[in-house]
């Protein structure tokens, strides 16, 4: 069974029912709702369609709002794209009319920026493929020399290279997102452009205010992030490194690294990490990955990660189920490499969490034993998230009977959601209804043997206290 999860973009590619059912059944595990593009109406039905669709397949299909974040960006040129050539002068103004751009100045989206830059800054544009030096500020202008130059079309990008820029990551937009996604019960929220964990505790208080019990992702893709990292995966349920704004600010030749950095910081800290950001981008219109692309995805998953994520690929994408497909046989290509089994717990290591202290010593079991499968009966999937954050190729089934638990876990790496009610089987019958269920769904079967976590109290979360081992009878 594939560990690694994978995530995919909606968008017009899979609007048709036809489409959206495709890219489910090739294995999306969680999809990603963009609210940069589209009306909260275009939104709700996309997320309607896949509970529905998922309901027919029979699978458990999580839903990830991504909130937009503030828009640094230029705005619109008279005949876009404009050419610049190297070594001219070319202004940034936020004071300059939205769509009177030409080949010397163009407007800027955020009124900030001349607030935040100082002679000697370079700006990066359309993700570093124009760099501008700062030349001087005069205002609201900001005057520049292009030292790397090329086409330059409309509403691109803008980053300052090793970042500073003074944006808030929640905007009034972001605000009503916020409340839109506790309305449709996402299971994830992301948050765009993150610097502190402030900023996580922002959005997590407004989600909770406005009645949403979605987990929070926080978005690694600012320099000051990277310098409050554990503090941000800290205040974070999730953290998802977004490689192009993140390799623009930080450097390309050190992205590489950076994302094993945060792939391992995230897993030693129990949270769950994603990687994003141009994955498998040629398959927007190619049937088929590049080598180079099949290595970027397979590296992520040999690094940990729990989940990979499609974006343009499946949103706007030709061959968005293929594409899918072709990455969830490059994960279990590169899951077949057996690697060490990551971080392991110390002697004099210390347990928060009585369930921590259980899901550790069942992996431990596991790994040292010759044991089939692990289930754990949970209430709100903490206990299998506890045992997902020790590598092992020994699948993990969350039985719960809660749905909003079984999409959570959906994105954790190695685990897998099955619907189960604990409170319908009493006493002794409760092994034997999880047997026959391992045995109908063929997860199992007879003489495997097997670890069972549990809570004495049905209902409780983060209760469970127990572990047991059994072989699996008819």
């Amino acid at each position: 069974m594939r560990r690694t999860k994978i995530i995919a973009t909606l968008g017009p590619a899979t609007d048709e029912p036809e489409a959206l059912e495709a890219l489910l059944r090739a294995g999306t595990d969680v999809v990603r709702v963009n609210f940069s593009h589209g009306e909260h109406e275009d939104q709700k039905r996309r997320i309607e369609m896949v509970h529905e669709l998922s309901a027919k397949i029979g699978r458990y299909v999580g839903i990830l709002g991504d909130l937009q974040g503030p828009k640094i960006r230029i705005r619109r040129f008279v005949n876009s794209p404009v050419e610049l050539k190297e070594g001219q002068k070319f202004v940034l103004d936020s004071a300059m009319d939205g769509g009177a751009g030409t080949e010397e100045a163009v407007a800027v989206a955020y009124e900030g920026l001349a607030a935040d830059l100082d002679p000697g800054d370079v700006l990066l544009l359309d993700d570093g493929k124009i760099t501008l030096d700062v030349e001087h500020v005069e205002g609201t202008c900001i005057h520049c020399i292009v030292r790397v130059g090329g086409p330059l079309g409309n509403n691109k990008g803008i980053n300052k290279q090793g970042g500073g820029l003074s944006a808030p990551a929640l905007t009034d937009k972001d605000r009503e997102d916020i409340v839109f996604a506790a309305e449709a019960a996402v299971d994830w929220l992301a948050v765009s452009f993150v610097r502190s964990p402030e900023d996580v505790n922002e959005a997590r208080r407004l989600l909770r205010e406005a009645g949403g019990k979605g987990h929070l992702v926080a978005k690694i893709e600012r320099a000051e992030a990277v310098g409050n990292l554990d503090e941000i995966i800290d205040a974070s349920d999730a953290v998802m490194v977004a490689r192009g704004d993140l390799a623009v600010e930080t450097g390309y030749a050190g992205m590489t690294g950076l994302q094993k950095r945060i792939i391992k910081h995230a897993r030693n800290r129990h949270k769950i990490a994603i990687t994003a950001t141009q994955m498998m981008e040629s398959m927007i219109q190619a049937q088929l990955p590049t080598r180079a692309e099949v290595s970027d995805v397979a590296n992520a998953v040999m690094d940990g990660t729990d989940a990979v994520m499609l974006s343009a690929e499946s949103a706007v994408g030709q061959y968005p189920d293929k594409a899918v497909d072709l990455m969830a046989d490059i994960c279990l290509g590169a899951e077949a490499y057996k690697l060490p089994t990551g971080r392991t717990r110390r002697a004099d290591d210390h347990f928060g969490y009585v369930d921590q202290a259980i899901a550790m010593s069942v992996m431990y079991a596991a790994n040292h034993m010759d044991v089939h499968a692990i289930v754990a009966l949970t209430e709100s999937g903490s206990t299998a998230l506890w045992m997902s954050r020790i590598r092992s190729d020994i699948p993990i089934f969350a039985f719960t009977r809660h749905e909003a638990t079984l999409r959570r876990v959906a994105l954790y790496r190695g685990v897998h959601p099955v619907h189960f009610d604990p409170t319908l089987s009493g006493g002794d019958k409760l092994y034997n209804d999880l047997f026959a269920k391992l045995l109908e769904l063929e997860f199992a079967r007879e003489g495997d043997l097997l670890i069972f976590t549990k809570g004495e109290m049905t209902g409780v979360s983060g209760g469970t206290n127990s572990m047991t081992i059994l072989r699996v009878t008819g």
